[in-house]
């Protein structure tokens, strides 16, 4: 018999309430224990708890009641609404760690449960991870929409229409020799158009920008104001600040939320054509890593020589001379306020829609595969290689939703969930 798990799902006591969430075969059992009782299914039932060693009050709490497998996690699960003071819930804690056939959770088991038993699809519960995670509105709303499963149900619109082109195909291989199988147009449209979709979907913005944030680097020769800027736009002091040429030797990294826009500001090493300091050449070396790798670059540099498509900032606007650019001063604050627009603005367009479905790394390897097969499979002219390719697909979108091929990384995923959930 599989083991009963129990853990507090609510925030860390003290607090108004506390949910203790208790799930598995034996659920029902710890009810009866504490509570003397079994409350009918779905109905919120005040009781009072009492510890069975001793018959000890514990505390008057609302008890709730979920036989399986209309469960959150597919199995009987029950929730004990307590009042949320440290030492009722190291007591409710304590006297359910004592009723036997029962076990502290680990983190994540009882959604990896809910996922085991068919309550939610991989996409879900990625969804679900970053929705615990998410800091911003964008965050949010993305990480929403892959919990109430908009890509899962994509996949299966996928799934229904690659079965029924297999179909197709598969009467063609069986039934070549008969007139009325077709030429098989019907089903190379539907497969042109699912590649149109996935191509789509697969040049969107990504889901890591809302996590990791648009990167934003500030680069250009040494002493050009970079970490002053640095340190004004993440409004704290990031990057040592020096009339020193070549004071900063390495990138400096810095995360910061503007106007809800997720940034991560890139303070580097000035560049110049030579230098005999070793230290500062590698500085400078990673300097255009970052700004190869950049998704937006404020160049403090002269216009000229600017990377294509940089903000170019004419900083320390205060000390005067006419140049191409923004005029900005940290000193006087002049220019912030529209230079950090202009880089929402650039951000907001690298970054998904709110609520749009965007696509992680997991998705897009995985989809990039199935456009590779699709691809293959609407142009090829044999029946039977255009079956495998069809047959390849299936099983590619059933790791999207951890039907298939997914045991790997289940461990890493629900292991990242807070115990209780």
């Amino acid at each position: 018999m599989r083991d009963t798990i129990f853990a507090l799902s609510s925030g860390l006591p003290p607090a108004g309430i506390a949910v203790l969430r208790i799930s598995g075969p034996a659920a029902c059992n710890a009810l009866v224990a504490l509570a003397g009782k079994l409350p009918p299914p779905r109905r919120a039932t005040v009781a009072r708890l009492i510890d069975p060693r001793d018959g000890i009050a514990l505390d008057q709490a609302l008890l709730l009641w979920f036989p399986g497998p209309a469960s959150v996690t597919g199995e009987d699960l029950a929730e004990l609404h307590l009042h949320g003071g440290r030492a009722v819930v190291a007591a409710v804690l304590d006297a359910l760690g004592r009723v036997q056939g029962l076990r502290a959770a680990t983190a994540g088991e009882f959604t990896r449960r809910a996922f085991e038993n068919g309550r939610i699809d991989l996409v879900e519960a990625e969804g679900l991870a970053d929705l615990l995670a998410a800091e911003t509105e964008g965050q949010r709303q993305s990480a929403l929409a892959l919990a109430e499963g908009a890509l899962g149900r994509q996949v299966e619109v996928w799934q229904t229409k690659l079965l029924r082109v297999s179909a197709q195909v598969e009467a063609a291989l069986d039934f070549s020799d008969e007139a009325d199988v077709g030429e098989g147009a019907a089903y190379r449209d539907i497969l042109v158009e699912m590649v149109e979709a996935l191509e789509a979907l697969l040049t969107s913005p990504p889901a890591e920008r809302l996590k990791d944030g648009v990167r934003v680097v500030l680069a250009g020769p040494p002493n050009s104001g970079k970490s002053s800027l640095f340190n004004r736009l993440i409004d704290r002091d990031g990057a040592i600040v020096s009339e020193i040429a070549g004071t900063t030797r390495d990138r400096i990294e810095a995360p910061v939320v503007i106007s809800g826009i997720p940034l991560l500001m890139i303070d580097t090493a000035g560049l110049r054509e030579a230098t005999e300091d070793a230290i500062e050449a590698i500085g400078i070396a990673r300097t255009g890593e970052a700004i190869a790798a950049a998704d937006i670059i404020l160049w403090l540099g002269v216009a000229s020589l600017a990377p294509e498509g940089a903000i170019i900032v004419a900083a320390k606007a205060d000390l005067g001379g006419q140049r191409k650019g923004l005029p900005v001063s940290v000193m006087t604050g002049e220019g912030i306020e529209p230079l950090k627009q202009a880089i929402l603005a650039h951000a907001k367009a690298l970054l998904p829609k709110l609520g749009a479905l965007a696509l992680n790394a997991r998705h897009r390897a995985i989809l990039s595969d199935v456009h590779t097969e699709l691809s293959a499979a609407s142009t090829n002219e044999d029946p039977l290689i255009t079956a495998e390719h069809l047959r390849r697909t299936r099983t590619k979108l059933d790791a999207i939703t951890g039907k298939s091929g997914v045991e790997d990384m289940l461990d890493a995923l629900f292991g990242a969930f807070c115990i209780g959930k």
